[in-house]
């Protein structure tokens, strides 16, 4: 087992780690280039997900760079007494150990993920999708390098090269230490991961996340916050997929013509619940299995309720625990609906696009989890720590 890490040197391995991104910025392009033109799915969010550009190569130094800076999650103490023997007693957080990340076409997950869980001590173990091996194999190679530079095993990051047969067999029967999977991609890998996993799974990334308009919503704020969760950026997993009208919002057609066009001019396939059937440019939904999609898409559902209780209800009957949102002018309804919503995230007058680590103040995420245990939402460098107790005596016994 490797000896863990000081935080001095845990540090200097990811600041060397973005400046070797930055010196090999043109070779990591060219490895995107050939993932690239090898892709020929037509998921435009994995295709989105794919690229690597400057944006991205810059976001990636800016992660390391600010993961460096951040404090030592280890050793952390939590919880501390003196028992009236005199032992005392001390609870600490203390890293998993070994993370496996299971992940589809992300290239910055290689950097992002695996970053926080080495700043936290933990091993990784990466295995990404065939279609990014070549940017991936890439900066495996450059995390070895800050590695060796620091005198660190390089098996501190290590990546499995599997296929689907050989990923089972490993999740299975692995033939390492495992503490904790987390599998970062759409609902076949996730079930696919907690069916053969024979230890923790941190479930995370499925969005399908809703926006109800109330009565007394601002209709222009209602009309930004849906263009923004909608459009900016639809392979992120806090995209918006489905929009809840109240039946009796006043100017209801004024808004909705607005919102159409609106959508329109983004190019978004509009598809309406029953109760709103006829608009122009918009088709009904086929059937009710519509409101579980995540749409990672061009693509919209926009339906109508009777009230807050009933938009409630439906966020919890069809919505992937990920982020809900509220417009309204009305904190007494905004405080009923973020404490009834069964999400991970719940919002009042802002966009569902805000739920991600760095946004929330926690220089970056491993995942964003749907689970409640052990940690909701957004995983920060915080939270990818367990803890151990640590008792201290003078020869006391029971």
């Amino acid at each position: 087992m490797n000896k863990q890490l000081d935080i001095k040197v845990r540090n200097a391995v990811l600041t060397t780690m973005a400046r070797l991104i930055s010196i090999e910025k043109s070779a990591l392009l060219s490895a995107n280039k050939m993932d690239m033109d090898g892709y020929e799915g037509a998921d435009l969010a994995m295709g989105d997900r794919l690229k690597v550009d400057d944006i991205k190569v810059a976001s990636m130094i800016s992660a390391l760079e600010k993961l460096a800076k951040e404090p030592d999650p280890l050793g952390v103490e939590r919880f501390s007494f003196t028992h009236e023997n005199g032992i005392k007693v001390s609870n600490k957080t203390a890293p998993f150990g070994t993370i496996l990340i299971i992940y589809e076409s992300r290239p910055d997950v290689t950097i992002e993920a695996a970053g926080i869980a080495f700043k936290s001590g933990n091993k990784i173990l990466l295995k990404g999708g065939k279609e990014s091996v070549h940017s991936n194999l890439f900066l495996v190679n450059l995390w070895h390098k800050a590695l060796e530079e620091h005198d660190c095993p390089k098996d501190w990051v290590t990546y499995l090269e599997f296929d689907r047969t050989q990923t089972q067999a490993f999740l299975e029967n692995p033939t390492q230490k495992l503490d904790l999977i987390v599998p970062r991609g759409g609902e076949k890998l996730i079930a696919f991961v907690k069916e053969h996993a024979t230890c923790p799974v941190i479930v995370s990334g499925r969005g399908n996340n809703f926006t109800y308009v109330d009565t007394d919503a601002d209709l222009q704020m209602a009309l930004d916050i849906i263009i923004n969760g909608k459009t900016s950026k639809i392979s992120a997993c806090n995209a918006l997929d489905k929009v809840l009208i109240s039946r009796d919002l006043p100017r209801k057609q004024e808004f909705l013509q607005h919102l159409i066009q609106s959508l329109k001019k983004h190019k978004v396939e509009i598809l309406t619940d029953a109760k709103l059937e006829g608009l122009e440019g918009t088709f009904v939904m086929p059937d009710v299995q519509v409101w579980y999609e995540e749409f990672l898409d061009y693509k919209i559902l926009i339906g109508q309720v009777p009230d807050l209780e009933e938009a409630v209800r439906t966020i919890n009957t069809y919505g992937g625990g990920h982020s809900a949102v509220i417009v309204t002018n009305n904190e007494e309804k905004a405080e009923a609906f973020m404490t009834s919503v069964d999400s991970a995230a719940v919002y009042h007058n802002a966009s569902s696009r805000f739920t991600d680590g760095g946004e929330f103040g926690l220089g970056g995420e491993l995942a964003i989890s749907t689970d409640k245990l052990h940690q909701r939402g957004p995983i920060g460098l915080q939270h990818l720590v367990t803890n151990k107790w640590y008792v201290k005596g003078n020869g006391q016994v029971r």
